[in-house]
């Protein structure tokens, strides 16, 4: 026999949520690599406000196992897709890197958090680290202001990934 768990309530719109801000993310990466980023700033802001609603609701009792890995999956997607866009047209050696880097540190961070968990470690998942690396190069491209924008993002995602590390080195020495 077959049983299906309940879901629990507002599972759907969490869901379209995360889906729709997840679409969006191309949408912008397309509109940067076609020269208009500020208009892929503008869409990608949308996008992250979205990510951030469902993700938030995901991870606080709107949305099941699956709503939180479609989170993590489209913040990989976000960050792949507009900091690409970015590396890919940046006219500045330093806008490139920065992108580079910023993208790279993201991916890591994500990468030993998702490890600790599944080691059993409590690692911490932050939206207002997210929430500030999205505002961070949203606004660089609608201000035009990328290379600042970049190398916050990536310092912030460096910091993220040394402190999701000594929180799986402290629980491992524990």
């Amino acid at each position: 026999m077959v049983r299906f768990q309940r879901q629990p309530p507002g599972t759907a719109i969490t869901r379209a949520l995360l889906l729709l801000g997840a679409a969006l993310a191309p949408v912008a990466a397309a509109s940067i690599v076609g020269g208009e980023t500020a208009r892929g700033g503008w869409v990608a802001a949308l996008s992250a406000v979205l990510l951030l609603v469902g993700g938030h609701r995901a991870n606080h009792g709107a949305g099941g196992p699956v709503d939180r890995a479609v989170t993590e999956f489209a913040d990989r997607l976000w960050d792949g897709a507009i900091l690409g866009a970015v590396v890919w047209t940046a006219g500045e050696t330093a806008v490139g890197m920065g992108a580079l880097v910023a993208l790279c540190a993201s991916f890591i961070s994500s990468y030993v958090r998702a490890k600790g968990a599944s080691l059993g470690y409590s690692v911490e998942e932050s939206h207002v680290t997210r929430g500030i690396r999205y505002a961070l190069v949203s606004l660089g491209l609608m201000t035009g202001a990328l290379g600042l924008a970049v190398w916050s993002a990536a310092a912030l995602s460096v910091l993220a990934a040394l402190v999701r590390t000594s929180q799986v080195a402290s629980e491992e020495r524990a």
